[in-house]
């Protein structure tokens, strides 16, 4: 971006006051002051919303605490599935009885990538670039030393991220799956979910994309896209708080093909029928393992029904108003004291957030934090902002990378 380009930025208060959803920001609990000046990472971890505080005080008093086991039979055994459809119909364009809530991330990845081998005998490569996130990876390192299969490494540019021609050569018959983040964790990248599914679809492989650092933030279409598997976390754009739980997606054309590893008595046909053999139950519930995380479900139902209310076209115009305004600084004040900005341009290819290196920024972060500005820091030198829609102001972007400008120039 020119410097031409970067005075023609309105002030911060100007983009907040001109910002349609901008009385969102209300309904998220702000610390005092003195304890945050400008939060840049919600990427990482979500603020909380100010009814969450109320709703779990009422699940406590009411569902929990008044009906006890009745709550079970009463809604909980269903609330998997149920916030799983919600989820899927308002951010991930997916139709009913294809996802479930539950387990971490880690285990979703193992129970989908181990199903994805196991289901296509003859397939034994699982292919994956190496700039993504390490679970990813470890998982999948893994599960190919316990089924004997071989991974096919993606060596991407970090910067320009996986791109449908960087799977030339990689793919064929004994292709099982591909494993991709549909952002990258470091750069922001945003892939070309619909067009890397279609190749990796002719090669008679499946697919799954690790939606991580998209869902909430970015507009999907897994139906249209013909996805066979996605898993996410919902602590970041979703607002569940620490350690919420993941969700999974199953095509409706794959459950019954797909036989997952870890066999528990929720996944059962029959779960209170303490029968002697295991038999998965049918559709998405074969999917689920143990007993369900009900209480850590209900903040991200909060955050789910708020994105509902303002739809994900909305929140992903907001959000690339953010980056843009974010790389417009970053330009002006970061990059004249020797830092790169290693996110995309274009804001078609960029999720919410966006990465600048410099050798200094682990020293920078850290002095931040003590001021209540709060980045985070990905080695060997990446600094994220991490803009989350609803709950950023164009003030606050532009009060922390002023922050970022003076504690880099202190160290310099």
């Amino acid at each position: 971006m020119t410097t031409q380009q970067q005075t023609q930025w309105p002030t911060s208060a100007e983009l907040d006051a001109a910002d349609p959803l901008a009385a969102q920001r209300e309904a998220f609990y702000a610390p005092d002051a003195d304890q945050l000046t400008s939060y840049l990472d919600g990427n990482s971890l979500g603020r909380p919303l100010k009814a969450t505080a109320a709703n779990l005080a009422s699940f406590v008093h009411d569902a929990w605490g008044s009906r006890l086991i009745r709550g079970w039979d009463e809604q909980w055994m269903d609330e998997p599935t149920q916030v799983g459809d919600r989820i899927g119909e308002v951010t991930l364009g997916a139709a009913p009885g294809q996802v479930t809530v539950g387990d971490s991330t880690s285990v979703m990845l193992y129970k989908m990538i181990r199903a994805a081998v196991d289901a296509q005998p003859g397939r034994d490569e699982i292919v994956i670039d190496r700039d993504n996130f390490p679970t990813d990876r470890f998982i999948i390192e893994g599960i190919a030393k316990e089924r004997g299969a071989t991974i096919k490494w993606i060596a991407a540019n970090p910067t320009s991220g996986v791109r449908a021609a960087d799977l030339d050569g990689l793919l064929g018959e004994r292709t099982a799956v591909v494993v991709l983040s549909h952002v990258a964790y470091r750069s922001g990248f945003l892939a070309d979910a619909k067009g890397i599914t279609a190749k990796v679809h002719e090669a008679g492989a499946l697919m799954l994309w690790d939606l991580c650092h998209s869902v909430g933030s970015v507009p999907m279409e897994l139906d249209a896209w013909g996805v066979d598997l996605a898993v996410g976390c919902t602590y970041k754009y979703l607002n569940g708080g620490p350690g919420s739980p993941a969700f999974a997606y199953v095509s409706a054309s794959q459950q019954d093909r797909l036989q997952q590893p870890i066999w528990g008595w929720m996944g059962a046909d029959n779960p209170f029928g303490m029968t002697e053999a295991y038999r998965p139950a049918q559709g998405i519930r074969r999917f689920i393992t143990g007993t369900p995380p009900v209480l850590a479900m209900q903040p991200l139902k909060d955050m789910v029904e708020l994105i509902a209310s303002v739809g994900m076209e909305a929140v992903r115009e907001k959000s690339i108003k953010l980056t843009e305004y974010a790389i417009a600084l970053s330009e002006e004040h970061l990059v004249p004291l020797g830092a790169t900005i290693v996110s995309p341009r274009d804001p078609s290819e960029r999720g919410s957030h966006i990465t600048v290196d410099h050798p200094l920024f682990a020293d920078v972060t850290a002095r931040l934090w003590e001021r209540g500005v709060i980045p985070d820091f990905r080695p060997p030198h990446g600094l994220r902002i991490g803009l989350s829609p609803l709950s950023t102001s164009y003030a606050e972007v532009e009060l922390g990378v002023a922050a970022i400008r003076d504690a880099l120039a202190e160290l310099l």
